[in-house]
């Protein structure tokens, strides 16, 4: 690809879920994500509904698959983490654990917990950018 896109390459995360209202509502309130679309099944049933992550997607799609607990480090996705500014981070650790999301781990940056159906998320300011990466950094989640 030669061309760069003026939004970034992700185009969409997709999660599944077995109570997709549940779970959109969970990162509209917590994370203030709008909504940007809602898809409906032949039956006329909720099957999708996808959130605004400024310049991608994040796609919550019904599935009848149980959850797969995921501790650390595992093979595929394991971890949804979004930016924040440091002054955001206690008042929304506040947030979280007053809303039933107690904060599992902790680093100097990156706070760690779970959503409504246990996917693991992090709430983070580390100071490189995603390109920085070259920088490399010590902070083990």
């Amino acid at each position: 690809m030669t061309e760069r896109n003026a939004e970034g390459r992700l185009h969409h995360l997709a999660v599944g879920s077995g109570d997709v209202e549940r779970l959109a509502r969970f990162y509209r309130e917590f994370f203030g994500l709008s909504e940007r679309a809602r898809h409906l099944d032949e039956r006329g049933w909720l099957r999708s509904v996808w959130l605004d992550l400024e310049g991608s997607l994040l796609m919550i799609e019904l599935t009848d698959k149980p959850p797969q607990a995921v501790e650390g480090v595992g093979a595929g996705p394991f971890l949804l983490a979004f930016r924040i500014a440091p002054a955001e981070r206690l008042r929304l650790e506040s947030k979280l654990e007053a809303g039933g999301h107690p904060i599992e781990a902790r680093t100097a940056f990156t706070s760690y917990t779970r959503d409504v159906d246990g996917n693991r998320i992090a709430i983070s300011h580390h100071p490189l950018s995603p390109v920085d990466l070259d920088a490399g950094t010590t902070e083990k989640p």
